[in-house]
């Protein structure tokens, strides 16, 4: 039974109370809880960045015609002879530090956004992670758009040799500072529908197991709901994935700039290159965001569980 405010040992609701207390922590669980997330993104990015590479030349391939792709195996070939095994490291460091940055963010995000809306709504569901993870996502990427932008850049020249900071000082001055937020719009719904899907899909297969299965927390846990996670991620931002890639990579000129937004991109490419080109390189993705999945949230379980914060 509720109680009146005013009353002396009286507590609101008990629960609206314990929940703010809980939005209050130490400095050092926020370092931890950030960190974590960002450290273990930064480790599969590392891992996973020569198939992310493959991916963006697989996006790039015929732009606004028609024909027979090469595929990721032939590619990968092709990019060790013609440009040697250092090409399947272009863009690294951008790549590194967004991962710290924007997945930092993006998986320290959700949580923090679930439990406001469960002290709004009284309710976790499955909408409400959805809601949560799209947030968190669509946050971190438009903070952190330069990074991809010069990344994909970077990935895209393998004969320039200058570093990201000049990189990012001749897109400034070339194309201005804007340019460095190109293609926002179509990262922004990428990475909403990668997080929202990726993060559900992990935190409700975990459940789900731990209820209908005799599996505990723990490694094999965390392995088979991060497979999952990866699969529907992939299948639902491949897409997506690549509208972003062309916006990205387009130089700011009258003459030569092909698509004027996101949705006009799709357009052309599926009346230009067909409606299977939306998924170029979606083999790559697969290849790369799947364990990239599955090594994240492994390594970010891990993590938390060294550092005293909960699974996620």
């Amino acid at each position: 039974m509720k109680e009146n405010l005013g009353s002396t040992n009286s507590s609101p609701s008990v629960n609206n109370v314990d929940g703010i207390q809980k939005l209050v922590v130490k400095p050092s669980k926020i370092i931890y809880h950030f960190g974590t997330s960002g450290l273990a993104v930064a480790v599969a990015t590392g891992i996973t960045h020569p198939l992310d590479v493959l991916k963006v030349r697989l996006q790039m391939q015929l732009v606004g015609q028609k024909g027979p792709l090469t595929g990721m195996g032939r590619l990968f070939f092709q990019l060790l002879k013609n440009e040697g095994p250092g090409a399947l490291y272009l863009g690294l460091t951008p790549a590194l530090l967004r991962s710290i940055l924007y997945g930092g963010l993006r998986l320290g995000l959700y949580e923090p956004s679930k439990y406001v809306c469960n002290l709004a709504f009284g309710s976790t569901n499955i909408l409400v992670k959805i809601a949560s993870g799209a947030f968190a996502g669509a946050t971190a990427t438009a903070l952190t758009n330069p990074t991809e932008v010069l990344k994909v850049r970077l990935q895209m020249n393998a004969n320039d040799r200058r570093g990201p900071i000049a990189e990012m000082r001749r897109i400034a001055s070339e194309e201005g500072i804007r340019a460095l937020w190109k293609g926002v719009g179509p990262a922004m719904a990428r990475a909403s529908a990668l997080t929202a899907s990726q993060l559900a899909t992990y935190d409700e297969t975990k459940r789900a197991l731990l209820r209908w299965t005799p599996l505990e927390e723990g490694f094999n846990l965390h392995l088979i709901s991060s497979t999952v996670a990866g699969t529907v991620s992939t299948l639902i931002t491949a897409p997506i994935d690549m509208i972003k890639t062309r916006l990205m990579l387009q130089q700011d000129s009258k003459t030569t700039k092909r698509y004027k937004n996101g949705f006009h991109c799709a357009y052309k490419v599926v009346f230009t290159e067909g409606p299977r080109s939306l998924y170029k390189g979606g083999f790559a993705i697969f290849a790369r965001l799947g364990p990239q999945t599955m090594i994240t949230f492994v390594v970010c379980e891990k993590l938390r569980k060294l550092t005293g914060l909960n699974s996620i």
